[in-house]
């Protein structure tokens, strides 16, 4: 049993953990990890290697360094993303390093934000062709070395696996060998990219490259981070959203062992200790008296009713093709209205920052999902120049688009200027969920109108957050947020008279930002709710009706018939079982689920199966792409029969996995992923499964009980009663 490295010479808390469960792995690959005392994030040194680009780094002695553009959280980019690079570079896979990118939105900004950003399931869709090009303009300037020191042709030579080989003559050269000639090679204009059929790598079903590391305890995290002569703090900031500190009696803070310092800011306090423990338990000690402020009196009655109030307004129009008065005054009219709850993101590594301040300097060690704005960020509240902050990025223990805020690090940097020496800041797990930056409450309204059993006209408004408009302001145009759409203006059916809006709508107080699955959320649970009910209007089933609306989408309609057949649609099921169909176009990938469920006389939920057929383009690892769907398929369905964020007096009611249920293990049911073999683009995957479960669930209910639930998280009092919500 191999034990975890020592860190700063203590054993770390992953110390415990047995190497053995990782032994069948036999790739060499290299994460970047070091030991504490060390700087996570090395400086991207060049001289003297070959870098023909911002992601390709080769020394002479044939050391290859991928620098990571996106993070690890959990997703799997730290395997997919090297797979790509290794691709079209030829590489020996085996013996590939990886970094982590410096903030830097020129050199390793996301194509699709301009922004250093991992979110919106895109690190594939975006890096696909870059990273590609990226590879095989590296490996073009190698061969072009080689060939001039063989005088030959380059198209003589071949490569693989990291060597270059002249074909006639049978010589052979390393990368490292040729990288010093290669520096001087220019880049060529145009790069012939591989033939998908000569894929060695892409499309293989790897093994994650950093399971062992994390099995192992050697996987650094922010909350890992260990410095000498690192303090450690805790936070508390008033219950009541956008609320003050008052008076603030530390007396008896002062008295607990391993108190070093109590601070208090204006909206926050904090306690540092010698160790966790003593700053958690001097926090418990302090007594506070908060200025709650304006927001003392807001309670979710005063969110819904604001929401649906906003609702009844015209909204700016997203798309419309048709006539859609005419539409609707065509056939039988149907209207339903749908609405999400608040949700917190609750990672399992709780907010974390270790900071050291100086007078001229600052260095945070973190994992963010957007670290150039961590740093530009942390450089305002240090009063410092950007260039003097350094963030140490690390692997993520979750993001969810929590950790696409800066909020914690800049509220661990007021506290760090306080502090002598490097502290660590630590969020407590109710600190954390009564402090999120929430998924928006969003409220959906359809009219529909159906004719010979078809849909002829279709109305849909989206009221809730415009977070888009805070977020990434340049992206909010004519009022209209492009994420709270997203799902609605491209849902997939073929109806002739469409029209979509949106009606920017803020909760009070309650601040709003991404939660996993983001706009679709909201948009592909109303629109596949009310097309179940639209089927049984028009006295369908409900794959049927949808098949009757795809006959332009070859590539849906085949996700479709194949999830009908895995999961045995249309077979007999035992009485209060039923099964619920999801089409979804979330993220540029095609799926389909079907969840099959029991619904006892109490309203009590059971999962009996959940099937999902996904054409995601080519799929770079697909173990991967199945991982990432059940675990997204897990977080949408505990969404939708827990997930609800309830605000009182100002103040958010949960604090902790007792209140803020999460599916159990046993509670878990079997998951079928199916892949189907595709040559397009990648599409994305992450959020594609949080979106997928909560309108597949509900359809099931609905088909087991006939109680349309038109709200999350399903309501156990309602379906017993066998009422519609």
């Amino acid at each position: 049993m191999a034990i975890a490295q020592k860190i700063s010479g203590d054993v770390s808390r992953r110390s415990l953990l047995a190497g053995g469960l990782a032994g069948g792995f036999l790739l060499a690959f290299h994460l970047p990890v070091r030991g504490a005392n060390e700087p996570v994030q090395p400086p991207d040194v060049t001289e003297g290697k070959f870098a023909p680009n911002a992601f390709i780094r080769i020394d002479s002695a044939g050391k290859t360094t991928l620098v990571m553009p996106q993070v690890e959280m959990g997703q799997g980019v730290y395997t997919s993303i090297p797979m790509v690079l290794a691709e079209e570079l030829d590489a020996d896979f085996s013996q590939v390093t990886l970094q982590h990118a410096p903030p830097n939105d020129k050199l390793y900004g996301n194509p699709t934000f301009g922004l250093q950003v991992t979110g919106n399931s895109n690190s594939i869709r975006a890096f696909w062709m870059p990273l590609r090009k990226a590879g095989a303009s590296a490996r073009a300037m190698l061969v072009q070395a080689a060939a001039q020191q063989w005088q030959v042709e380059p198209a003589s030579c071949t490569t693989s696996n990291g060597e270059i080989t002249h074909k006639e003559s049978g010589r052979k050269l390393s990368y490292g060998a040729v990288a010093d000639a290669a520096r001087s090679q220019a880049p060529p204009k145009d790069v012939a990219l591989k033939d998908p059929k000569d894929f060695a790598l892409i499309g293989k079903p790897l093994k994650r490259l950093d399971t062992p590391d994390k099995t192992n305890g050697k996987a650094v995290y922010g909350i890992d981070a260990m410095l000498p002569g690192m303090k450690f703090a805790t936070l508390a900031l008033c219950p009541v959203f956008g609320g003050k500190v008052g008076k603030v009696d530390d007396s008896a803070a002062k008295k607990v062992p391993g108190v070093q310092k109590i601070i208090v800011l204006d909206d926050l306090v904090a306690v540092v200790g010698d160790h966790m423990w003593a700053a958690k338990k001097g926090l418990e000690a302090l007594v506070v008296t908060w200025d709650e402020g304006a927001n003392a009196n807001i309670s979710s009655k005063d969110v819904w009713q604001h929401l649906r109030a906003t609702s009844e307004k015209d909204g700016a129009v997203a798309k419309s093709t048709g006539d859609i008065a005419k539409g609707l005054a065509t056939g039988e009219r149907f209207d339903a209205s749908y609405e999400l709850p608040f949700l917190a993101h609750a990672t399992m590594e709780p907010l974390n920052a270790t900071v050291h301040v100086t007078s001229d300097s600052c260095e945070i060690w973190t994992g963010t999902q957007i670290v150039s704005r961590v740093q530009s960020e942390a450089a305002k509240a240090a009063g410092l120049p950007v260039e003097k902050v350094i963030v140490n990025n690390h692997l993520l223990g979750g993001g969810f688009g929590r950790r696409l805020e800066p909020d914690m690090v800049v509220a661990a940097v007021r506290i760090a200027k306080q502090v002598d020496g490097p502290v660590k800041v630590v969020w407590t797990r109710e600190e954390d969920i009564q402090h999120d930056i929430y998924r928006p409450v969003y409220r959906d309204t359809i009219a529909a109108t159906l004719s010979g059993g078809k849909i002829v006209g279709w109305k849909y408004r989206v009221t809730g957050s415009a977070i888009l408009a805070r977020w990434l302001p340049p992206a909010f145009q004519k009022g209209i947020d492009i994420d709270a759409v997203d799902a609605a203006v491209d849902m997939p059916y073929d109806i002739p008279n469409f029209h979509v809006e949106y009606v920017q709508a803020e909760p009070p107080a309650v601040p709003t930002g991404f939660w996993r699955g983001v706009g679709p959320n909201n948009n592909v649970f109303a629109v596949e709710c009310f097309m179940d009910e639209l089927a049984r209007k028009a006295g369908k089933d409900p794959v049927d009706f949808r098949r009757s609306m795809l006959g332009k989408q070859p590539r849906f309609l085949n996700v479709l018939n194949l999830a009908a057949e895995k999961a045995n649609w249309g077979q007999p099921v035992p009485a209060r079982v039923g099964r619920g169909v999801c089409v979804q176009p979330s993220f540029a990938s095609f799926i389909a689920t079907v969840v099959e469920a029991e619904v006892d006389e109490h309203g009590e939920v059971l999962l009996r199966r959940v099937v999902s057929v996904v054409d995601t383009g080519i799929a770079v690892n697909p173990d991967t792409v199945v991982a990432q769907l059940e675990g997204g398929l897990i977080f949408g369905l505990t969404a939708a029969l827990y997930g609800e964020i309830t605000i009182d007096k100002g103040r958010v009611q949960q604090s902790n996995f007792n209140d803020y249920r999460m599916l159990r293990i046993d509670e878990v049911p079997k998951i079928e992923v199916h892949l189907v073999k595709s040559g397009e683009p990648p599409g994305g995957i992450g959020e594609t499964g949080a979106n997928a479960g909560p309108p597949a669930l509900r359809n099931a209910i609905y088909a087991a009980t006939g109680v349309a639930l038109r709200r999350l998280p399903i309501d156990r009092a309602l379906i017993a009663a066998g009422k519609k919500a």
